[in-house]
């Protein structure tokens, strides 16, 4: 089911804050993976609660997932609004700032992006 392509969100944040982030997410391990099911509520929660919970989570589409990747990690950006990061092979990045007030910046300070 492949259907006309969907626009670019608009980029809300920098080219240098995205870098950033993209070199942050390369020793990180996928926390949530997309079988042949594809994006299901199940998976759009995980995102959500992994995004929470880190800020910055890489995704991997497995490898029963068929379909187009990046419409997939469009779809699943806009589900957990967050900003899409970045997508390589079968892996998407998505990054969503903490909340100012969530238990965990006591424990894991928030990522802070280069202005």
């Amino acid at each position: 089911m492949q259907g006309p392509p969907l626009p670019m969100p608009a980029p809300s944040i920098s080219t240098r804050a995205r870098a950033h982030l993209r070199s942050l997410a390369h020793a990180l391990r996928p926390v949530v993976q997309v079988g042949a099911e594809g994006l299901t509520e199940a998976i759009t929660k995980a995102t959500d609660v992994a995004l929470t919970e880190h800020e910055l989570v890489k995704v991997k589409l497995g490898p029963g997932f068929v379909g187009d990747r990046k419409q997939a990690a469009r779809e699943l950006a806009d589900a957990a609004q967050a900003d899409l990061t970045q997508v390589i092979g079968r892996v998407i990045v998505l990054y969503r700032p903490r909340p100012a007030d969530h238990p965990k910046n006591k424990e894991r300070p928030r990522i802070s992006l280069p202005s």
